[in-house]
């Protein structure tokens, strides 16, 4: 069976690059446009992995994670963040609440995404 991927993504264009090479390597996917879809995306499709960003209308990618990891039946689905925001505090902050990983945007290609998203469903 296929594994489900939530992409939690306000970038339109990011987005469908992303789903458009999850598709081509036999992902299901799922989308998100902003925080508040992603927590009831999370909710209902209990997807195998999240990828998030952080900066997002609604509510942004941190109140995600925590509400993700405050409730049991959605806390031990892993997520990547990907961002825009690379700075070291950020990160820390991403992986310290329950991130398994923290991808830049501008320094990942959607190939390199996929290995880590395979990585992180280990």
């Amino acid at each position: 069976m296929a594994k489900k991927i939530l992409i939690i993504e306000d970038d339109k264009f990011l987005l469908k690059v992303i789903k458009k090479k999850l598709l081509k390597e036999n992902y299901t996917v799922v989308e998100a446009l902003d925080g508040e879809q992603g927590i009831k995306g999370i909710k209902k499709e209990k997807p195998d992995l999240v990828l998030l960003d952080l900066i997002l209308p609604e509510m942004d990618g941190f109140e995600v994670l925590t509400k993700m990891k405050a409730d049991p039946k959605t806390a031990k689905i892993p997520v990547i963040v990907l961002s825009n925001l690379g700075e070291e505090q950020q990160v820390k902050k991403g992986l310290k609440m329950g991130a398994n990983d923290y991808l830049i945007k501008a320094h990942f290609t959607p190939g390199e995404i996929i290995e880590r998203i395979e990585a992180a469903m280990k």
